[in-house]
C-alpha cells in the first residue's frame, strides 16, 4: 500500500472519530442513479407503498380526533410554527430500500405543488460506537415574482429527513415550518399538504 493511500485512510479514520451531525466526516449531495429512479417507479406500484401511505393516512385521521390513540410507530408534530410527523421505522419491518423510496416519494409529492428543491444531501458521522447517516430533502415554495405584497409561503419550508443507524432505518421526519412575519401571507393549513402526500 502506498504511503499516500495509508495517510488518506488514517485521515479518514481521524475525521470519523471527530465527526458530528453538524461536522460530518462524509457530506455529499444525493444524486440517485438511473437504476435507483427506475426502482422507485416500480416500488410506487407495490403493496408495500400503498400500505405505508394508507397507514399514514389512518394515523393522521386518528391523531385529528384522538391524539393519544395513534400507533406507537408514529408521532405528530403540532406547534404554532411547525407541523409534521416522525415515523419510527426501527419499530417496523420496512427495509432500507422501502424507507429510502418513501423518502424520495414524499419529495416527489411535495414537488407536484408550487415547490422547488433547495438541497438534497447526505451527512454521515459517528456517534459512540455506531455510524449515523441523515439523508434529507429540503424544499421551499416557488416565489411568485409577478405578485405584489406579502409572499405566499404555501405550507412553509419542507424538510424531509431519513435517519439511519449503522445503515438501518431509524426514523423519518417530515416537517413544514412556517414564517410568522408580515413579509409572508399566513401559511395554508397543514392538512392540505398532508392530503397531497397520501393521495
Amino acid at each position: 500500500m502506498s504511503n499516500n493511500l495509508w495517510e488518506y485512510f488514517k485521515s479518514l479514520f481521524h475525521a470519523s472519530q471527530n465527526s458530528s451531525a453538524q461536522v460530518p466526516f462524509l457530506h455529499e449531495l444525493i444524486d440517485r442513479s438511473e437504476e435507483e429512479r427506475q426502482d422507485l417507479e416500480r416500488w410506487k406500484s407495490t403493496l408495500v407503498c400503498r400500505r405505508l401511505l394508507d397507514w399514514l393516512g389512518d394515523q393522521y385521521a386518528i391523531f385529528s380526533v384522538a391524539p393519544d390513540e395513534v400507533d406507537d410507530g408514529i408521532d405528530f408534530l403540532d406547534t404554532p410554527s411547525s407541523k409534521g410527523f416522525v415515523i419510527h421505522f426501527y419499530k417496523t419491518r420496512y427495509s432500507r430500500r422501502d424507507v429510502t423510496h418513501f423518502l424520495d416519494l414524499l419529495k416527489e409529492k411535495v414537488l407536484r405543488l408550487p415547490y422547488k428543491p433547495q438541497i438534497s444531501d447526505s451527512r454521515t458521522f459517528t456517534r459512540g460506537e455506531r455510524v449515523e447517516t441523515i439523508e434529507r430533502h429540503y424544499l421551499k415554495p416557488r416565489p411568485d415574482l409577478q405578485r405584489e405584497g406579502p409572499f405566499d409561503q404555501q405550507y412553509g419550508n419542507v424538510l424531509i429527513e431519513l435517519h439511519l443507524r449503522d445503515e438501518q432505518p431509524h426514523y423519518l421526519k417530515f416537517s413544514a415550518t412556517v414564517y410568522n412575519d408580515r413579509l409572508f401571507q399566513d401559511a395554508a393549513e397543514f392538512r392540505g399538504l398532508f392530503q397531497a402526500l397520501i393521495n
